[in-house]
């Protein structure tokens, strides 16, 4: 017989195992963001986990490239890496396909990622994203309809305080040009106020100074991106003063256009506003941002996106207006737990009933009416070990099933099943063929 080393169970280090109750969970999330993302009319879509390295590199920038982990088998002669996000495969899917593909092309996807970061509380190596794109609509209508999406999903869940907030990066590219900044340093601008969550006005501040931006010009460009005003007044502020240059009008235009389809959606103002401080990390973005914060508990940002209509050009002749939006769905998970917003008769199986047996001579009975519950859509367990029907009944309280069935021998003889709901204790007995309504009725 072939000796075996024993090893220690672990896992690597911000991955993570979920148990059913918890995968229930998670998976009731999913349903629902999966609901809102087809109610709007997005199609699913599904990419491998590893992608040529080459088609994720020089995409993100260089911070976010660092995470990147590389997938290489000992006798691959291709270069590959496990997927950081879902938006770069999009980029390559659209131009891979284009013969195939209907524009504009609506889609989602739910899907694992892995980055190579420092794991925390709401932060993991390995994490699902959902995300929901619209190629080929270059009108600020598409941005509206993916922020309404947001708004809507997080509502369905229950989310009780969040706030999209809403930027444009030609914005942040004129408060640059108006403050000074030379265009070389454009790039450390973005990486400075990325922070501004993080270490305030102050420590942006000192950010910009250590990355070679003179003080007048940090001076002149503090009061630009920390103006608090509320709705579009803010936009009207940035309008006075940055009205000349070019990027600023553009970047201007989308956000109006973007509040009035806001308002034709009917989206209410107080699940918005515009932050001149949010800059979104990734290099492929070039116009209107958005990310979502959980402003009670505050666990940071739980959905970001934007517009990125150059990114599927770097697979294609020529590129297409894209837009879209990543919900951070294991935060969301984490926010559904602490503050206890799954439904109150959330259970932690899926199982339904339990049918007991009595014994090796009645087996074959109660597996017959497993056969039957099933075929009438309940969620059923037949008992599988030669246990007492004091265990079957512990077996299934530990577990959460509902409602147990007993098929002995009186029950056998008079045609009938005996079910219990073990919450309150409630019995019933009723015709075998009345079984599968009677159990939906005890469930409610």
């Amino acid at each position: 017989m072939a000796q075996f080393v024993k090893i220690k169970p672990r896992l690597p280090k911000g991955m993570r195992d979920f148990l059913p109750a918890t995968m229930l969970k998670r998976e009731y999330v999913f349903g629902i963001v999966r609901e809102v993302f087809q109610l709007y009319g997005f199609e699913p879509l599904q990419t491998p986990v590893m992608e040529l390295y080459e088609t994720l590199m020089g995409k993100y920038g260089e911070d976010a490239e660092k995470l990147i982990y590389r997938a290489q088998h000992a006798e691959g002669k291709e270069e590959l890496a496990l997927r950081y996000d879902l938006t770069v495969p999009l980029a390559r899917v659209v131009a891979q396909y284009q013969n195939e593909i209907t524009l504009p092309f609506k889609r989602y996807q739910i899907s694992p990622v892995w980055r190579g970061e420092r794991p925390q509380r709401g932060r993991y190596r390995e994490f699902y994203q959902c995300d929901a794109d619209i190629v080929g609509v270059g009108d600020m209508s598409a941005d509206a309809e993916i922020l309404s999406m947001v708004v809507t999903a997080l509502r369905r869940l229950g989310i009780p305080q969040f706030t999209v907030k809403i930027n444009n990066r030609k914005l942040l590219t004129a408060i640059g040009q108006y403050s000074g900044v030379p265009d070389d340093l454009l790039p450390e601008l973005y990486r400075s106020i990325d922070k501004f969550d993080k270490v305030g006005a102050d420590g942006v501040q000192d950010e910009l100074l250590k990355r070679g931006i003179s003080m007048d010009v940090v001076q002149r460009m503090m009061p630009l991106i920390t103006a608090q005003m509320p709705g579009l007044e803010r936009v009207d502020y940035l309008e006075e003063l940055l009205g000349d240059l070019p990027a600023a009008q553009e970047g201007i235009r989308e956000l109006r256009a973007i509040a009035d389809h806001l308002a034709d959606l009917d989206v209410a103002l107080k699940f918005y506003e515009f932050d001149f401080t949010m800059v979104r990390g990734l290099g492929y973005y070039t116009g209107p941002i958005f990310e979502t914060i959980i402003t009670e508990p505050n666990l940071g940002s739980v959905s970001g996106g934007g517009r990125y209509d150059a990114l599927v050009g770097m697979f294609r002749g020529e590129s297409l207006p894209t837009t879209g939006t990543s919900l951070g769905i294991e935060r969301l998970i984490d926010v559904m737990e602490i503050l206890d917003l799954y439904p109150s008769a959330f259970g932690g199986t899926v199982v339904q009933v339990l049918v007991t047996v009595f014994g090796d001579e009645l087996r074959s009975t109660s597996t017959q009416l497993a056969a039957e519950l099933r075929a009438q859509g309940v969620r059923t367990e037949l008992y599988m070990q030669d246990k007492n029907i004091g265990k079957q009944f512990s077996h299934a309280d530990k577990k959460g099933i509902p409602v147990v069935a007993l098929l002995g021998a009186d029950e056998i003889a008079a045609g009938t099943v005996k079910l219990k709901r073990l919450r309150d204790g409630e019995e019933v007995t009723v015709p075998r063929a009345q079984t599968a309504d009677k159990v939906r009725e005890l469930l409610g």
